[in-house]
């Protein structure tokens, strides 16, 4: 944590050629020390380098990880053959470029706050969010209040889980004020997702307090700032590739089709099972197979060859990569609306989604139409004898919300959010669970170990150390 100021390590992180203006974050000498030593820096290279380690931090190890914990993925050789057997230790995690990310988010505020750029820091505001609750959502405590101070704390506290959570909701309600700004503000440039659209970066900042709030079951909440979240597909906040090896490619791409080939897959996940229960099955109303087809290579049977759709499917290279989504969005809407027994609303949310995945829309590209269906439910279908009753309950609740983590499941394909629900929906009332079988042992894992580097040089790391069965605060 004694570098947590010291953005020099994200250009370390990125490509090569990437982001080539990065070195101009450190003309001033003093920034290594002082991040209020800006005055150098400017607010659009500050915002490209912050949008770009965004980027990677929604794409890295640690998203796989996640996702073999959640059952969405599998691992199959090497160190990834041990993540599926919950086998990790200290060693395993880094919190580079995680918390140099989140102190780039923060310089980028005090560079706003220096020329008065309100939408600036509004945007930084929402980036430093993002990954500190992506910090917290995987570790628990986490350092957040002394975490950008490197002179004054050194060695930062750790704040506890919960207080993180209601500290970004806070920050999150700075960044929507600073985002309402109608003066005195200059868009940033270099911002490769909404391209100067500083509504869309509000909406965004709902939709993630809507996440925050669904994770601490306070359902009101979600359901009002779903509300003002992202309002359509286009409007999604997407991380744009190009097909540049090296370059610009999805990390995706370059794991299961480059650099790391048959070390994971979904052969044994959990994921293709749901699917192809959804395919020819008594509800004539949803047929998966096109997205079924669009995230797995089809037409091979041998062992271990359920990959990813890397030739015109989900993971090629161009792919765009979701950070926060029109679905994910109305998903936390028709979740949080069928738990306050709002079934009405909460069906309209879930067919929005059905009639948007209809047309084909998936994270920016289109998916094919044969064996494409979702047609819109009505509560009957959540009946006893309903189609979409596919636990065979006779609480209409229970049927309704099965369904919505099923799709929420489907469309969280290799985001971490998907290993949020898997240990959200155990506690959550009522519990609705999808049934997602052990790779190995008996426990289920419920958290990321702190790193080894923090352990050695910060004394406040929690103790005793826990381990990576060691149930969160937020998900007891």
């Amino acid at each position: 944590m004694k570098n947590l100021t010291t953005v020099m390590m994200l250009c370390a992180a990125f490509t090569v050629g990437v982001l080539s203006s990065c070195k101009k974050l450190f003309d001033n000498p003093d920034i290594n020390n002082n991040p209020n030593a800006v005055t150098n820096v400017d607010l659009p290279t500050l915002m490209g380098g912050t949008l770009l380690g965004v980027g990677l931090l929604h794409e890295d190890t640690d998203v796989r990880i996640a996702s073999i914990w959640a059952g969405e993925l599998n691992g199959l050789a090497r160190a990834h053959l041990g993540y599926a057997q919950y086998i990790v230790s200290a060693q395993n995690f880094t919190w580079s470029p995680l918390y140099p990310v989140a102190g780039q988010a923060r310089l980028m505020q005090l560079k706003a706050d220096s020329i008065g750029n309100a939408w600036g820091k509004g945007i930084g505001q929402v980036l430093e969010a993002l990954v500190i609750a992506k910090a917290t959502a995987l570790y628990g405590d986490v350092p957040y209040s002394q975490a950008f101070d490197a002179t004054r704390y050194p060695t930062p506290v750790f704040d506890k889980q919960l207080d993180v959570y209601a500290a970004l909701q806070t920050t999150l309600d700075n960044a929507v004020a600073n985002l309402s700004a109608s003066t005195g503000s200059a868009y940033p440039t270099k911002d490769f997702i909404y391209k100067g659209d500083v509504k869309k970066w509000k909406a965004a900042a709902n939709t993630l307090k809507a996440r925050l709030y669904l994770h601490t079951g306070n359902y009101v909440q979600a359901v009002r700032y779903a509300q003002q979240g992202i309002a359509g597909t286009d409007a999604d906040a997407l991380i744009p590739h190009g097909t540049g090896i090296g370059v610009d490619i999805n990390q995706n791409y370059d794991f299961f089709a480059v650099s790391r080939i048959g070390d994971a897959g979904f052969d044994g996940a959990y994921l293709p099972k749901l699917m192809q229960s959804r395919i020819r099955s008594i509800n004539t109303k949803t047929d998966e197979t096109a997205l079924y087809n669009y995230f797995f290579k089809s037409g091979i049977t041998a062992t271990n060859s359920l990959d990813g759709n890397t030739v015109d499917g989900a993971f090629i290279a161009s792919a765009s990569q979701p950070i926060l989504t029109y679905y994910e969005n109305q998903l936390i809407l028709a979740e949080a609306q069928a738990r306050l027994g709002k079934y009405n609303e909460a069906l309209s949310a879930l067919n929005t989604v059905r009639a948007r995945l209809n047309s084909g829309i998936f994270n920016g590209r289109t998916f094919g139409s044969a064996g494409r269906k979702y047609d819109a439910y009505t509560l009957a279908d959540f009946g006893p004898a309903g189609l979409a009753n596919s636990t065979s309950t006779i609480n209409v609740q229970v049927a309704m919300l099965y369904e919505i983590i099923s799709q929420r499941y489907i469309c969280f394909l290799m985001q971490y959010e998907a290993f949020n629900d898997y240990r959200r929906l155990a506690v959550a009332i009522p519990v609705v669970q999808l049934p997602i079988p052990l790779y190995a042992g008996s426990q289920k894992p419920q958290r990321f170990i702190y790193p080894q580097v923090e352990i050695n040089t910060n004394p406040n790391v929690p103790k005793p150390l826990a381990n990576q069965f060691t149930k969160l605060p937020v998900f007891p």
